[in-house]
């Protein structure tokens, strides 16, 4: 008699599906205006536009008629128009208008997908998965973004590679040999690591460039020479789907993931600097420290886009060694990518989520 024998493939990280079940990152939102625009979120083609009133409304990129792009059309009375046969989609995706209706005929009945989708911080925040979910799940969220303490730049990052390439590099804080003088820290030691199904926390002792205490060292972002190594603590977190980090008192940086496919993954890097420091910088009108902030936004994306640059390389020759190895595994020694590992693991199988 022959029997069945059942194998049991090893998870695979890099084989690893998205959780849908949390809010990702589709776009900045100045990027997203009353002309639709087309993102892809795990090889979902998503339209996103807004309304005469300012809203956010993120739909099927698919016509429901020829299945054509409804990001190729345009916005008409809050409603998407598709650019081959003027068919309009409502924010409900319901067909709203045909052109040529004839009067004995009806409205198709027919339906796109929507998805819940939010704007805060400056993004656009979309909820994949069940939308019944969507409440109960809360978005990690950037309160720096407004706050008149802390400045803002960001650039984004496009790496032909999987996500768990990209989240990876990011909770390594050994790979800053890679990065040269665009780094702001040096001499990493991992002294903490917890771990639970929806997160992973690492907290490092590292050597910090910067330090900014009075208005001129803002000038270290743009001249090495300036710079002075002291010791602070640099905390790195796999918020899932997301990563924050926190370089001593006056650096954050988060990364917002929006993952393509498989070998493509998309993300907002995003740095923040603290005025907290200066103190009578804060007695000021409200109005003069808006200025201060809007008129140093993005002051430090040159920095950001010389670090994703070479960070880029790595991950994307990463990858292309894995396509042509799968077998082959690196000799990790860094901790807390194991746990980053196993958290991807939990929630590609459903655990762990959130709510």
């Amino acid at each position: 008699m022959n029997a069945f024998v059942t194998t049991h493939r090893p998870f695979d990280v890099r084989q690893a599906e998205i959780n849908p079940d949390h809010w990702y990152v589709v776009a900045a939102s100045r990027e997203v205006s009353q002309q639709p625009v087309g993102v892809t979120l795990w090889q979902q083609a998503i339209v996103l536009y807004r309304d005469r009133q300012g809203a956010i409304h993120a739909l099927e990129d698919s016509c429901p008629h020829r299945y054509v792009k409804l990001s190729d059309g345009k916005v008409v009375n809050d409603n998407v128009e598709c650019a081959y046969h003027g068919w309009q989609i409502d924010a409900e995706g319901k067909c709203a208008v045909v052109p040529y209706l004839e009067a004995n005929q009806k409205l198709p009945t027919c339906k796109v997908k929507t998805y819940p989708v939010k704007e805060q911080d400056g993004f656009i925040w979309l909820f994949p998965g069940d939308a019944d979910r969507a409440v109960q799940v809360e978005l990690m969220g950037l309160p720096e973004w407004d706050h008149l303490n802390w400045i803002a730049s960001y650039t984004v990052i496009d790496t032909k590679a999987h996500f768990s390439y990209l989240i990876e590099n990011l909770m390594d804080m050994y790979h800053g040999h890679l990065h040269d003088n665009w780094q702001a820290w040096t001499g990493a030691i991992l002294n903490d690591l917890e771990e639970t199904g929806d997160r992973v926390d690492a907290h490092y002792q590292a050597q910090n460039y910067y330090r900014i205490d009075k208005i001129w060292s803002v000038s270290q972002l743009f001249i090495p020479a300036l710079r002075r190594l002291h010791p602070d603590p640099l905390d790195v977190s796999y918020v899932y789907p997301h990563w924050k980090s926190r370089l001593g008192d006056d650096f954050k940086i988060c990364c917002l993931f929006c993952p393509v496919s498989p070998t493509h993954t998309r993300a907002y890097l995003v740095h923040f600097t603290s005025l907290n420091s200066f103190h009578r910088l804060h007695k000021l009108p409200v109005k003069f420290r808006r200025f201060v902030k809007n008129l140093m936004f993005n002051s430090a994306r040159k920095l950001l886009e010389g670090l994703v640059e070479q960070d880029v390389r790595m991950i994307e020759q990463e990858q292309q060694a894995y396509l042509e190895n799968p077998a082959q595994r690196p000799h990790e020694l860094n901790r807390a990518l194991v746990s980053v590992q196993r958290l991807i693991r939990h929630q590609a199988e459903g655990e762990g989520v959130k709510g």
